[in-house]
């Protein structure tokens, strides 16, 4: 999947320190996954977009034992998680996308965190949540977070996103970095969100979180 955005560099390097200034809320999402996923009983757990392995990083510490899959394509940021699981053996890290795993294995639960907004809905969105329902088992349940809403609804929770941000950013990069929020992402309504899901194979996403313009939803594959 070519259209994923990959991070490289310094933004690789800064973007747990990024994602916690700029989802309010972040660590107490995340802190949640465990819970959310205790009573699943095939406990080999797909990452998409495993990154530097926040999400991974909370099932590791979690009381049931968790196999888990990562796969990120982006080397800057899968390298982080490979040096801080190295000595994990029930944690396997892969560079590249999910249609690289194979279809034989199938997983409990999966997440996908942070990654919808980049890919375009041109048919990739579509491809990639029916890449993911291939390769889960039935009634598996699938966590979602992403940057949603129609036009006016990212405006108006933009405005009140910029006063939860924490003291010390620079203006200038707040502003651009808002400003590309509205105008560069590929982001879609919670509506679309719910139709590419069900056409994927998935049950009608419940949203169980929100602050600001970031959404978090649960559902299962149908």
């Amino acid at each position: 999947m070519s259209q994923i955005e990959r991070f490289e560099g310094e933004r690789a390097t800064n973007y747990d320190s990024f994602v916690h200034a700029w989802i309010p809320n972040y660590s107490y999402f995340m802190n949640q996954l465990p819970k959310l996923l205790r009573e699943t009983k095939n406990k080999i757990l797909l990452v998409v977009g495993c990154g530097t392995g926040a999400e991974i990083e909370r099932f590791v510490l979690a009381k049931e034992e968790w196999t888990i899959i990562g796969v990120d394509p982006s080397p800057d940021m899968i390298a982080q998680s490979i040096q801080h699981f190295k000595r994990d053996r029930n944690v396997r890290l892969i560079e590249g996308v999910v249609e690289d795993l194979d279809t034989t294995q199938l997983y409990g639960a999966a997440t996908l965190l942070l990654v919808l907004h980049f890919i375009p809905d041109d048919g990739t969105k579509l491809n990639l949540l029916k890449s993911i329902a291939e390769r889960l088992d039935s009634d598996a349940p699938f966590i979602l977070l992403d940057i949603t809403g129609d036009k006016a609804q990212i405006k108006a929770n933009l405005n009140i996103l910029k006063y939860l941000l924490p003291s010390g950013l620079e203006q200038q990069d707040v502003t651009a970095r808002l400003k590309r929020i509205e105008t560069q992402l590929h982001i879609v309504s919670e509506e679309r969100i719910s139709e590419l899901l069900v056409e994927a194979g998935f049950e009608t996403p419940l949203r169980f979180f929100q602050t600001s313009i970031y959404m978090g939803w649960m559902t299962r594959k149908a």
